[in-house]
């Protein structure tokens, strides 16, 4: 049986209803709970609210340390027995038990901290940013294309960009003449195929011109066979400088592009903070300066850094533009030269020396039997 508490200060407290103590059945009901609380009970920060249903009266008891000896008490949380527990509920008191003690505690309702964002709002803000910065922006062209509103200029980047755009559309002229000369030689080779095919079944038919018309077959077959080999070139230099034109320089300008957009964005919010710069400084400015300032800072940044992306795309084009159209052009000019020269062996070396391979004369055809 646990023994009783030494007396305290803290331990006697009566119930009072405004002001007047009490010596009813409540406050022989205290003393009971008193000594029916276990020696070590730590009551810092345990409450006893108390409700009568048989009166108005209600009060607070309010429980102080206990000094107990053992050092261990001190740190323990120990509940109510449940005898007690019952006769406070048979009194109508609410029993509030310590923080630590989660045995006694009742789930309450979960308050979360962050709200739960609403996707339809959300759409909405990415609209109103988009269509701010996309008002920003077509206002900021339209003052550089009349002559009012000033922009960021690179001198030696714009260069190098006017000549890459320059040298593209040369390029593709070359491209499109080469292509044309491919179309011309193809039909030729056809051609002259064909003409070969007709002098040497009219070698056969005609003894007295047998010799005449088998000279003739000869030699059109064997421009046949050199012009499918200068061919072969031909549509090598044409897809090298097709994947230089079309994938390589391409890709460049599309970089070129997303720079001319930052530059574009980031005149426009330098506009924005010079004009709020130039306007009066009050209470109500000052949060709108600030957010233009951040605003230009973020695109500041992004226009720095797609300027140096731009240069880095410009130097390693340039580089591979040059490897490129050096081995492009000397096998175009070996190619044609021993093709017009009639040096079969050479024509056939260059296209070694370049490691093209030539396709059989219907290999990709599929065979008679296949046809079946």
């Amino acid at each position: 049986m646990a023994q009783e508490s030494p007396k305290n200060s803290a331990a006697e407290i009566p119930v009072t209803s405004n002001g007047q103590l009490e010596d009813t059945h409540e406050h022989s009901f205290n003393r009971d709970l008193k000594r029916s609380l276990p020696v070590g009970l730590g009551l810092a920060e345990t409450k006893i609210t108390y409700h009568s249903f048989d009166s108005t009266k209600e009060g607070v008891v309010e429980a102080g340390p206990f000094q107990g000896s053992s050092a261990s008490s001190k740190s323990s949380v120990i509940s109510p027995s449940s005898a007690a527990a019952s006769r406070l509920a048979g009194q109508g008191c609410d029993l509030i038990t310590p923080a630590g003690d989660k045995a006694q505690q009742k789930s309450g309702p979960v308050v979360l901290a962050d709200e739960v964002k609403n996707p339809a709002m959300e759409k909405l803000e990415l609209v109103r940013k988009w269509s701010l910065n996309t008002y920003k922006c077509t206002r900021q062209i339209i003052s550089e294309k009349l002559g009012r509103g000033s922009r960021t200029v690179d001198l030696e980047l714009e260069a190098q960009i006017d000549i890459l755009r320059d040298n593209k559309k040369k390029y593709e002229n070359i491209l499109k003449l080469a292509q044309t000369l491919s179309t011309q030689l193809f039909q030729m080779v056809h051609t002259q195929r064909q003409l070969g095919d007709a002098f040497a079944d009219l070698s056969l038919k005609s003894l007295e011109l047998h010799e005449e018309f088998g000279y003739n077959a000869d030699t059109q077959k064997l421009l046949a066979k050199n012009g499918e080999t200068l061919l072969g070139a031909i549509n090598f230099f044409i897809a090298s400088v097709n994947t230089l034109v079309n994938k390589t320089i391409e890709d460049t300008l599309l970089t070129v592009k997303q720079y001319e957009s930052a530059r574009v964005e980031y005149d426009a919010y330098r506009t924005d903070l010079e004009e709020l710069n130039l306007g009066p400084r009050d209470a109500n400015t000052l949060p709108k300066i600030e957010q233009s300032q951040q605003l230009f800072q973020v695109h500041k940044e992004k226009y720095d850094k797609m300027r140096n992306d731009v240069s880095i795309k410009l130097k390693f084009l340039e580089e591979n533009k040059v490897k490129v159209l050096h081995n492009q052009l000397v096998l175009f000019h070996n190619a044609i030269a021993a093709y017009f020269a009639g040096n079969q062996k050479q024509l056939e070396q260059t296209l070694k020396q370049f490691h093209i391979k030539l396709k059989t004369p219907g290999a990709d055809a599929p065979s008679w039997l296949e046809e079946q």
